[in-house]
């Protein structure tokens, strides 16, 4: 009877908890990843620890929301603008192929006769136009709301951030104990192996996903490409997918060549290469270097996986759980092999 009573109180509880799971589990890694700068902070205002907690929720906002806050305008201004640039293209009608298409190895000639019958056939050209803006508009809608929705989830986590760094050695105390309870002494190794990954993957991951975003959003507004901001923040979700960032400067530096500005084109795609996508082999595998590195496939399931499961905070909380999944289960695995050696080579019971 006690033990019925139990479990209805705690699926009632994760019933209550449900909608702000993914707020809470994302207050916690960020609050465990940043707790030495809290500390620091705890040192600098004398020991108080409310006014520490307050500092330090202050600084995760002005890191994590105030960007993706500039952000949900910025989406609804760039569908605007892309609206109105469609409509100034249906009226005028696309413009005649560069010189430099016709020179394309193989497929140049082809390209050039297939963008010359646009050219002179509007019709035509408005009904191909129509079957990509249909679904780009709706996509940048669609990411719009999501990012909207994000936005006040990332808002909840911070919030509740502020309460775990303001009791955050208690609940220390309680993890470890429970750790304890379930997974006796080896918990203690266990709970180092998931904090080590969940530091590597917010400095690792993310860390890196940020300064990929900073670095191609100077490059776009040197070039002065316009969406320069929209166009970093592109950058930064594609930066959990294999291969993603040359996805976005890649794209920038062939519409340069479109518009015949080669020299730009040149440098935004030496920027790419040299600054954007570089910085992903170097920065990257020093931070990870301690932990146990995500495979690739996995990443992107954690990715695609996470922004299904948790909406647009699921960008970092997917990776994150994934990592700790595969480390745990690298762990196990190594205890397991380990505890197999001793067994094999302990000496046979003589009696």
């Amino acid at each position: 009877m006690g033990a019925g009573a139990l479990l209805l109180l705690a699926l009632g509880c994760a019933l209550i908890l449900q909608p702000f799971l993914s707020a809470i589990l994302w207050a916690a890694i960020i609050c465990f990843s940043t707790w030495p700068i809290y500390q620091r902070c705890e040192r600098v205002v004398g020991g108080n620890k409310s006014l520490a907690a307050a500092v330090m929720t202050l600084l995760v906002a002005l890191v994590l929301v105030a960007p993706f806050a500039v952000m949900v305008p910025t989406l609804t201004d760039s569908v605007g603008n892309l609206l109105t640039a469609v409509n100034q293209v249906l009226e005028q009608g696309p413009p005649a192929p560069p010189l430099w298409v016709a020179g394309l190895p193989v497929v140049g000639e082809n390209v050039a006769a297939y963008w010359e019958s646009f050219a002179h056939d509007a019709p035509a050209f408005v009904i191909e136009l129509k079957k990509l803006i249909g679904p780009a508009t709706n996509l940048a809608v669609a990411s719009g709301a999501i990012l909207g929705a994000g936005l006040l989830e990332l808002g909840l986590s911070v919030f509740i951030a502020f309460f775990l760094f303001l009791h955050g050695r208690q609940m220390a105390a309680y993890v470890r104990a429970i750790g304890e309870r379930f997974a006796g002494p080896r918990s203690r190794k266990l709970l180092m192996v998931v904090g080590a990954t969940v530091k590597g993957v917010i400095y690792g991951l993310i860390g890196t996903a940020l300064a990929q975003a900073a670095l191609a959003g100077i490059g776009f507004w040197i070039a002065g490409v316009p969406q320069a901001l929209l166009l970093g923040f592109l950058t930064f979700v594609l930066s959990f997918v294999p291969a993603g960032p040359p996805l976005v400067w890649g794209s920038v530096a062939l519409w340069f060549f479109v518009q015949g500005a080669v020299w730009w084109g040149l440098f935004v795609a030496a920027w790419g290469l040299l600054l954007v996508s570089s910085i992903d082999n170097v920065l990257r595998p020093y931070v990870l270097g301690k932990t146990n590195s995500l495979p690739v496939l996995l990443g992107l399931f954690g990715f695609l996986g996470g922004v299904i499961a948790f909406g647009f905070i699921g960008v970092f909380l997917g990776p994150t759980l994934l990592a700790v999944a595969y480390s745990l289960f690298l762990e196990w695995h190594a205890a397991e092999v380990q505890g197999n050696k001793h067994s094999t080579s302990a000496p046979p019971d003589t009696d």
